[in-house]
């Protein structure tokens, strides 16, 4: 698993992919962080924190598409299917490769706290789980790319199909059904959790549905590269 993550994860900075991936991130949403300063609104609440959610959905499925599909459209999939390693260490390393990339654009966001607490006072708790909750959403984000970049070999379908179903994730916090099936809705709705964080809610139980939803899409990867496996014999 550790070799896996040490080739991903070198993989990513030996290309420009990882740099531009950051820049472009850091760069539109400094844009919106100006525009807010701007509006006098010192804090991570509100457009703020919908841009950065939205913006990691275009993001993330440019970042994760080539995990697994990169492999495929190489050849190098049948070394991996072949090896004695395990799918789902070959997957996990993958999977770590692309969320400490991630990792790494997120701690460069940390310029804009430093900035928030130079021209204002924000709320302390309020940011800590903002971040909480972002790196939890782009923990999911992330398991839905790869999983993606497992169903093709083409780099723009897998990175497409990521983007749809991130999409889907996000609209399903605007759909407004009553009754019990809206309650299920806003349960399962991935998005109205992370909101919660943005408000200073520190929920446990939607700190383990993330990390919950997060690990199907990681097993249903491993499903998915195993049973290629085993049609090749």
């Amino acid at each position: 698993m550790f070799a896996v993550f040490k080739r991903d994860f070198r993989s990513y900075f030996n290309s420009p992919i990882a740099y531009v991936l950051i820049g472009l991130f850091i760069c539109i949403l400094s844009i919106f962080f100006m525009q807010s300063l701007n509006e006098g609104v010192a804090n991570f609440s509100g457009g703020f924190i919908h841009t950065m959610s939205f913006v990691l959905i275009c993001i993330i499925p440019i970042l994760t598409m080539r995990s697994v599909s990169e492999d495929k459209k190489s050849g190098t999939e049948i070394l991996l299917l072949t090896s004695p390693t395990r799918v789902s260490e070959v997957v996990v390393g993958k999977y770590l490769a692309a969320f400490s990339v991630f990792l790494v654009m997120t701690a460069a966001t940390m310029i804009f706290p430093i900035v928030l607490w130079i021209y204002g006072s924000p709320e302390g708790a309020k940011l800590f789980s903002s971040y909480l909750g972002f790196i939890l959403l782009g923990s999911v984000f992330i398991a839905v790319g790869v999983f993606a970049s497992s169903l093709t070999e083409n780099q723009i379908v897998a990175a497409i199909i990521s983007f749809v179903i991130l999409m889907g994730l996000w609209a399903l916090s605007f759909v407004y059904i009553g009754g019990f099936i809206g309650n299920i809705v806003t349960w399962i709705s991935v998005m109205m959790r992370y909101y919660d964080f943005t408000n200073g809610i520190i929920d446990l139980t939607s700190i383990v549905f993330m990390i919950s939803f997060a690990f199907v899409f990681i097993f249903l990867t491993v499903r998915v590269i195993e049973r290629k496996r085993w049609s090749q014999g």
